[in-house]
């Protein structure tokens, strides 16, 4: 499309983000919660709503759901009771929903995201308590719709953005941030592919300069952040076609075709009073008491944004290095505890993206498998700044000799190994003088200007000492003896 049209124009997108809390029962029954189980082996009456059986609240979806509102800095409501939400889905078997409307657990409250264009925050409506629908199965060649109620009754959060979105960059950095986030409180674990995350996007567009919003419409089936991003990139330009053709644009549901990229027509767009919401007369109201909040505030970790204020300012990293090592909690974690053991940091972040990520990718685990505990890999990180060993000789030799012996002293592999650097001046002298002696011609050349063989010197000089001298002073004395 003509960017010159693109400009006209101002893209508005609301966000609603479905996570599926980590809990081992559902919210009201005590039905299992594990994924890929056989259809229909995880359901009780409770769950397919007979007559005569009453829910029962999960205290623990409470804990989870405050948890991700006090992380997203949330207002947390006190008293707080659930709503029925009534619409027809064959996969719903009580016919309603039992969600949360007129009191949701976490109000207002926001996201940090970082984007190319800078770092700012996404305001959030709400964060509320529901129960997960089941599942429909259309089998090609059949007649019939299967449906699996294993997860009917399974918690979830929603988390809804306000309408300020401008950019589908925008959305993903918002989806990235709160994958992060449920990973780190262990309330989610953010798999879109098992749908255990989900993401529909309300996406409206007008002109710029106008105050009212654009036709809202509704896009679902996205089952990756990409898909994310190439669901709303469609459907702005798809709207944008139609307002420039003087065609008007239907408020509806559309589901996302990851195959052609394109999004097509599913159902109007219900209202909110289509919904016909009242309170949920089997469950009483439920009280979030200031004792058990601020219980549950002392449990919360270190989140990804205060670890990267840390380790930015407090250890002096580059704010690339922060963001590598705060996408994942536990590799976070570990750096943290290695920056108590050695006060070289920038060194440590070096060996965490490094030498211990190449590691772990070839051995196919986690940082919480990882052998070496941080204290033993400090010791490593300072025999190298200690100029005891280059990092070439520690990470190729020392390294894998400790992951084999991780109860071993770094040092004492090191000398038993015989790989000490030396860093005596006098035996290192000599070699020096051998090389220029060797390549006189070179010497005169590197004299009258071509710097550059500094580095074929050094190499010669390493040579000679077996790769066991220290390469920072082998440097310093070659400099001086070149003149």
């Amino acid at each position: 499309m003509n960017k010159d049209i693109l400009d006209k124009y101002e893209p508005i997108i609301g966000l609603e983000v479905h996570a599926q809390l980590s809990t081992k029962s559902k919210i009201f029954a005590g039905d299992s919660t594990a994924f890929g189980n056989e259809p229909n082996t995880q359901i009780s009456v409770i769950t397919l709503g007979h007559p005569g059986t009453l829910p029962r609240l999960n205290e623990k979806v409470v804990e989870l759901a405050v948890k991700m509102g006090l992380a997203c800095h949330c207002d947390i409501t006190h008293e707080n009771i659930f709503d029925r939400k009534n619409y027809f889905y064959p996969d719903l078997p009580k016919g309603y929903q039992i969600t949360q409307d007129k009191t949701p657990i976490c109000r207002n409250g926001y996201v940090t995201v970082k984007t190319k264009h800078g770092v700012h925050d996404i305001t959030l409506t709400k964060i509320h308590l529901e129960e997960d629908a089941g599942k429909s199965i259309h089998v090609e060649g059949e007649d019939d719709t299967w449906v699996d109620f294993n997860r009917a009754g399974v918690p979830l959060i929603e988390i809804v953005t306000d309408p300020m979105i401008h950019s589908s960059e925008e959305a993903s950095g918002f989806l990235t941030e709160v994958r992060r986030l449920v990973r780190y409180l262990e309330i989610c674990d953010g798999n879109m592919e098992e749908g255990s995350m989900r993401c529909d996007a309300n996406v409206s567009v007008r002109l710029k300069g106008d105050n009212e919003l654009g036709k809202k419409v509704e896009v679902k089936n996205m089952n990756s952040i990409r898909n994310v991003q190439r669901a709303i990139d469609h459907e702005i330009g798809r709207q944008i076609k139609l307002l420039e053709a003087n065609k008007e644009i239907v408020s509806e549901t559309r589901t996302f075709n990851v195959i052609s990229g394109t999004t097509s027509g599913m159902r109007t767009k219900e209202e909110l009073n289509d919904y016909r919401y009242f309170p949920e007369p089997d469950l009483s109201p439920f009280i979030i008491s200031d004792e058990w909040l601020n219980k549950v505030k002392s449990s919360l970790p270190s989140l990804p944004n205060e670890l990267f204020d840390k380790f930015v300012k407090e250890f002096g990293l580059p704010e690339y290095d922060a963001n590598v090592l705060i996408d994942n909690r536990e590799i976070a974690s570990y750096f943290e505890t290695l920056c108590d053991c050695t006060k070289k940091y920038k060194a440590a972040s070096n060996w965490m993206m490094g030498p211990v990520k190449s590691y772990l990718n070839e051995a196919t685990l986690s940082i919480a498998n990882f052998p070496l505990t941080p204290q033993k890999l400090g010791e490593l990180i300072d025999l190298v700044e200690d100029g005891k060993v280059s990092f070439s000789v520690a990470s190729q030799n020392i390294f894998h000799e400790l992951v084999k012996e991780p109860n071993s002293s770094a040092y004492e592999l090191a000398k038993g190994l015989n790989l000490l650097q030396d860093s005596d001046q006098s035996s290192i002298q000599p070699l020096i003088d051998e090389t220029l002696k060797a390549f006189p011609e070179k010497v005169a050349a590197y004299k009258k200007g071509k710097k550059g063989l500094l580095g074929m010197f050094m190499s010669e000089v390493m040579k000679r000492g077996e790769g066991k001298i220290d390469p920072r002073l082998a440097n310093e004395l070659l400099r001086k003896s070149l003149g």
